[in-house]
């Protein structure tokens, strides 16, 4: 995969755009995932995002879904954790 932009655009459920950084990538049983942090200075502090990625049919684009799994958003979280335990403090 190509080296992603830092920061990525999404629409909420209400189709405001909403900005993320974008912190990770992840692959979990052959899937990616996406890792995000709200750049809103209101969004709650420090809860991250986990989407997966998706390919569209149009090659530029992708699509980013929500995760309904649990234990495959704790599996994501765990991984990301494990990779940024050096620059990221997490709390339980």
């Amino acid at each position: 995969m190509e080296e992603m932009s830092n920061k990525v655009v999404l629409n909420d459920e209400d189709g405001n755009e909403v900005e993320f950084e974008l912190l990770d990538l992840v692959e979990y049983n052959g899937e990616e995932y996406v890792v995000m942090l709200p750049c809103d200075e209101t969004a709650d502090d420090g809860m991250v995002v986990i989407l997966k990625l998706e390919q569209t049919d149009d090659e530029d684009l992708e699509s980013y879904v929500a995760v309904e799994d649990e234990q495959t958003l704790n599996a994501v979280f765990e991984m990301f954790k494990e990779r940024f335990k050096e620059e990221f403090t997490f709390e339980d």
